[in-house]
This record gives C-alpha cells, sequence and structure tokens, in this order.
C-alpha cells in the first residue's frame, strides 16, 4: 500500500513571515459556487492539540498553486466548515 502525498501550501501571517501548511481537505459549495480549504500547521509538534485553521478560496487563475484565501467571518460559513470536517473525521475513525 502506498502512502499518498499530502498536499501542502504556504500561507503568509500578518506579518508577512511564511508558514508551511498540510491540507486537510478542500470542498465546494454547490449553493454559493464557494470553495474552502481546511489546512494544520506542519510545525506543530506531535503530543500538541490539532489547530485546523479554515479558509473560503478563489483560484487566481488557472494553475492551481495560485490561490486567493479569505478569513470566514460568518458563522453560518464556520457552521457549513465544521460540519464538513466532523463527517471527514468520523469517515477516517470508521
Amino acid at each position: 500500500m502506498a502512502l499518498e502525498e499530502k498536499e501542502r501550501i504556504i500561507i503568509p501571517d500578518e506579518h508577512g513571515e511564511e508558514h508551511l501548511f498540510e491540507v486537510l481537505f478542500t470542498f465546494d459549495v454547490d449553493q454559493t459556487g464557494d470553495s474552502y480549504i481546511a489546512v494544520v500547521p506542519m510545525e506543530q509538534k506531535e503530543d500538541e492539540e490539532v489547530e485546523v485553521f479554515a479558509f473560503r478560496y478563489e483560484e487566481k487563475s488557472q494553475d492551481e498553486d495560485d490561490l486567493s484565501l479569505f478569513q470566514i467571518e460568518s458563522e453560518e460559513e464556520w457552521e457549513m466548515v465544521e460540519e464538513m470536517l466532523n463527517t471527514l473525521t468520523e469517515e477516517e475513525t470508521d
């Protein structure tokens, strides 16, 4: 069984420092046409509780490596992302 290479992205913080994140999942919402991405920091220690970051994103061009990330601000969007994360976590434990 081959190990699947996890996708990684670099996201700069508010100070311009770049941080490496592992992509947990991406998903699209058909009703709104919005796309979302959930990531975890690569520099987390193994024994730490995993902090998940989620963003709404748009592709800047045909090149999938060029994304614009947007903070999720509405309660409805957060609930939708949390529901998707819970669904994927349940699938992994089954």
